[in-house]
């Protein structure tokens, strides 16, 4: 299922730059989270797998089934949402997945997707939000339970962890030159129109907080301009703060929805 994918220059410059141990593997079938006997297949090309796993008490007692099961024992690498490009570090070396849906897609697009994942595995960040909230993550979930439900918490924390690694990889992007730093002001350029229709989609209901969350969370790494209640995400406080902050933010934002 797993091969060695070769990558652009530009890409093996940022692999060189912030992740040079780091593999960049094609993957035979598209996933969400890879099944457990083709994660077996993922063992025969790393050295070596090491499950990550999170205390119970980190999750509300209605948390999503996929999040319970990542935050277990069981070897989960990949979640819903992902895109096209996954990376984990329970593997030795690190891990860049390339998944077929991607195919036909832009090679400056799918560069630009490789060298951000490449940026974020140099982070040495948590690669999903349950390791960015930790015990917070309760407190996160209890402000939505009656707005949102179970899912929808789990979805709009996802955002606010992806709107976290955005405000630090898009000092890295904005340093680029060449295709890599185009492909990066494009896709924010392609976002930009979506981004000042955001309140008046959640006002119509045409979008769900957490499906406005997830754009304007985007947009964030894009250095666009981000409409509120979002934009309080977008501030180098959050950097300093991390979960503690992004509790208070959601905090004031249930009491809106």
């Amino acid at each position: 299922m797993f091969t060695s994918r070769t990558v652009s220059d530009a890409v093996e410059t940022v692999r060189e730059r912030h992740a040079p141990d780091a593999l960049v593997l094609d993957c035979a079938n598209d996933f969400k989270t890879i099944p457990p006997e083709q994660a077996e297949e993922l063992g025969l090309v790393v050295d070596s797998l090491s499950p990550v796993t999170y205390p119970a008490e980190w999750l509300p007692a209605d948390a999503p089934e996929i999040l319970q099961t990542y935050a277990s024992s069981e070897l989960t690498i990949g979640m819903a949402g992902d895109g096209g490009v996954a990376w984990t570090r329970q593997t030795e070396p690190p891990v860049v997945f390339y998944k077929p849906r991607l195919d036909g897609s832009p090679d400056s697009f799918v560069d630009f997707l490789l060298a951000e994942a490449l940026v974020e595995v140099g982070l040495d960040v948590p690669e999903q939000m349950l390791g960015f909230f930790g015990e917070d993550y309760v407190e996160f979930a209890a402000a939505l339970d009656d707005k949102l439900g179970p899912v929808g918490s789990y979805q709009l924390a996802v955002a606010c962890y992806d709107a976290y690694l955005g405000l630090q990889t898009r000092a890295v992007f904005a340093e680029w030159d060449g295709p890599l730093f185009e492909a990066w002001v494009d896709a924010g350029d392609r976002l930009s129109g979506r981004l000042e229709e955001l309140p008046a989609a959640i006002a119509s209901g045409e979008l769900s907080v957490p499906e406005a969350a997830e754009l304007a969370c985007n947009g964030i790494k894009h250095a666009g301009e981000i409409p509120a209640p979002f934009d309080a995400l977008d501030a180098e406080v959050y950097v300093d703060h991390g979960p503690a902050y992004a509790v208070e933010w959601v905090e004031r934002v249930a009491e809106t929805i």
